[in-house]
């Protein structure tokens, strides 16, 4: 049986002219995607064989245009690879010369909070769980699957999550998402439909988790902010309350314990929720991890996770614990089938069970805690007008400045080509706090290769 022109080789779509002939319309097609950038340098083209079953024309009038293009220099053909695209200036779509020129260059340098060192990604590990995890894996897997997740996974992140974090829970409260903000507008929705209005949010954030909440429906107040950490005496009738309590971000701060057993003294009182997020809280450098906060009451608070800092944002992979009256609802508005890559899940699973995760994060937490020492010393030496706090854990430190000066160094690090965030950048709108001058320097982002640049780029910009 011969084989039929879906078996023949790589897709091309072409439409060319006929008039004029074949060959010419062809070529002029070819020429076309070839000169629009459509098809860009290096590009393997289907054999002549292929392409003319493609089209329906004869193989002769394939080879042919094949030949005129690469006579022109827009094609070259070597025996082994194929027929390809050459490399050659080619004039870009309109418009496009003039939008590069505008953009900005990239930073040389990035200390923008919120991501970790991703050249550290354990690629081996990760590669030699991802093979057991197939090779284990039941047929199911395959399938669409129970939009709570994999029930490997949630067995596995409740035991882990009860062991380092302090959270009490069982897989059947556990529920898989595609990282932090997937799981907010999951809740946001639930919260509404329930006739929450209101959900407070700290004075310093993040402006996609307010919008996240008002996308929903909800209002989004800030609480007053001090020394002691977010105040919830300021929660007044609010249905739910967003917060950071291991770890506040991005001021570094932990919430105080008296803080802590009053916001779910709240919650209790009035049948609020506590959505705690704990971005950062397997990163503790001078004393043992605070534990979740979801420990003290695990029918009150809903406790959200990640791998975005542990492993790598590019794994969309979250986890949130449910109090057992909020797994149904959350469940169903998540969806009748899961939306998180099964063998992901399975992987993570196995990369949890056999050690990996726990052996990974022992080591992330030295190679973070040197750079902190590097960072603090750094600051200490060249620039002793400001100081570094919110160091004691996470992936970022808090440089407060000399006042009225955060704008001119954010401005003045652009110019050295280094991405920096000043804390103005994550103030609510409505922030009941203290104004402060300062820097949120996100010390884990680079790579090792990459790092003493960096710092050695942010001392020149310090005042």
């Amino acid at each position: 049986m011969g084989r039929s022109w879906a078996t023949l080789g790589v897709d091309l779509h072409l439409e060319p002219s006929r008039a004029g002939g074949l060959r010419r319309g062809l070529t002029d097609a070819l020429r076309d995607a070839v000169r629009s950038g459509r098809l860009a340098p290096g590009t393997r083209l289907p054999s002549s064989r292929s392409l003319a079953a493609d089209l329906g024309i004869a193989r002769n009038t394939v080879a042919e245009a094949y030949a005129d293009l690469v006579a022109e220099g827009w094609l070259t053909a070597r025996q082994g690879s194929g027929t390809r695209v050459g490399d050659r200036v080619v004039a870009p779509p309109s418009g496009t010369a003039a939008a590069a020129r505008r953009a900005p260059g990239r930073p040389v340098h990035s200390l923008v909070p919120g991501t970790p060192d991703l050249a550290a990604f354990p690629r081996a590990e990760w590669l030699k769980a991802a093979r057991r995890a197939l090779a284990t894996a039941p047929f199911d897997a395959l399938d669409y699957g129970d939009p709570r997740g994999r029930p490997e996974l949630r067995a596995a992140l409740a035991g882990y999550l009860a062991r380092a974090r302090g959270v009490r829970t069982g897989p059947d409260r556990v529920v898989i998402t595609a990282g932090f903000s997937h799981a907010l507008g999951i809740l946001g929705r639930v919260l509404r439909a329930r006739g929450v209005r209101t959900v407070a949010v700290e004075s310093y954030g993040l402006d996609v988790h307010w919008s996240l909440l008002r996308d929903a429906g909800c209002a989004t107040p800030a609480l007053p902010y001090d020394e002691l950490g977010t105040d919830p005496g300021g929660l007044g009738d609010a249905g739910a309350v967003l917060l950071t309590p291991a770890h506040q971000f991005p001021m570094g701060t932990p919430l105080h314990p008296d803080r802590r057993a009053a916001v779910v003294d709240w919650a209790r009182r009035t049948g609020g929720l506590v959505l705690e997020d704990d971005y950062d809280g397997e990163f503790r450098y001078d004393r043992q991890p605070i534990g979740a906060l979801q420990g003290l009451d695990p029918d009150r608070v809903v406790y959200l996770g990640t791998a975005s800092k542990s492993l790598a944002p590019g794994l969309r992979l979250g986890w949130m614990v449910l109090p057992p009256a909020l797994v149904e609802e959350v469940t169903a508005a998540k969806g009748r089938i899961d939306t998180v890559g099964a063998l992901d899940q399975l992987t993570l699973a196995e990369f949890l069970t056999s050690g990996a995760y726990d052996r990974h994060v022992r080591s992330s937490r030295l190679r973070y805690r040197r750079r902190r020492d590097a960072l603090a010393a750094a600051v200490t030496a060249r620039a002793p007008g400001v100081q570094v706090t919110g160091i004691a854990a996470g992936l970022h430190a808090l440089l407060r400045l000399p006042p009225g000066t955060e704008q001119s160094v954010v401005q003045a690090a652009a110019w050295q080509g280094l991405a920096l965030h000043g804390l103005d950048y994550h103030r609510h709108p409505e922030a009941v706090a203290e104004p402060l001058d300062a820097l949120v320097v996100g010390y884990g982002t680079p790579p090792d290769s990459a790092w003493a640049g960096a710092l050695e780029a942010l001392c020149r910009v310090l005042p």
